[in-house]
């Protein structure tokens, strides 16, 4: 897929061509609120004048004095090129996000071994399930194949294990997944369960569950703005 450089008035952003092939996990730039609407900053609610300047938070969009907006941070979601500008309470947000494209994408990429359950069927079959690197599907490898379009997931569900009434540690042993097949209403379920007989891949099964999890959340959030 191809990507061109755009300039907006938040920086320079890199982004695919055709919106089409935008990420599913992204963010779209939002409207800034007008200067003649904000005379305080809308966190601390100090006066702006020729001395204290307001500022534009980046994902939000709000404005806000040079205090309560001087973080610069990156913010993948909506493809800058470099860090921006953004509000202390958006900086950390990104921030956490910065983990998932830095380390959890990759994991999803690499993909990780489950026994897949289509349906209601009592059968299960061994495949090597991965994020594709556009970010669009979720690829399954076995002696079947399938691309799940990831904006057609409705539902992911993560299946785990050890929890006690008392507390206790828990591990993501699998999950139940939902999605619409493209061109009709029809809802498909697959069951992902981490093998016990691999035991050297538990350890990464668990972390592509993880991964899986947070990708879903910002999946989620990316649908709702």
């Amino acid at each position: 897929d191809g990507k061109k450089l755009v300039r907006s008035p938040s920086g320079l952003r890199m982004v695919p061509e055709h919106r089409a092939a935008r990420s599913p996990f992204g963010l779209d730039e939002p409207p800034w609120v007008p200067d003649k609407e904000c005379p305080r900053c809308m966190q601390c609610d100090t006066k702006f004048d020729f001395i204290t300047r307001k500022h534009h938070c980046r994902r939000c969009g709000k404005c806000f004095c040079d205090k309560c907006c001087s973080k610069k941070v990156p913010l993948p979601r909506m493809c800058f090129v470099d860090p921006v500008r953004q509000c202390a309470e958006c900086a950390l947000v990104s921030q956490k996000e910065t983990e998932f494209y830095d380390k959890q994408l990759k994991v999803l990429m690499n993909g990780a071994t489950f026994f897949v359950t289509l349906g209601t069927s009592d059968k299960s079959e061994l495949m090597v399930c991965r994020l594709s690197n556009n970010q669009r599907y979720l690829v399954l490898d076995g002696d079947s194949h399938y691309e799940i379009e990831i904006i057609q997931i409705s539902t992911v569900q993560i299946l785990t294990e050890g929890f006690t009434p008392g507390g206790g540690n828990t591990r993501a042993i699998g999950m139940i997944l939902q999605y619409k097949v493209p061109g009709s209403e029809e809802v498909t379920q697959m069951k992902f369960t981490a093998g016990e007989d691999f035991n050297c891949n538990r350890k990464l099964s668990a972390s592509w569950l993880a991964a899986m999890h947070k990708a879903t959340k910002l999946l989620y959030e990316s649908r709702d703005q």
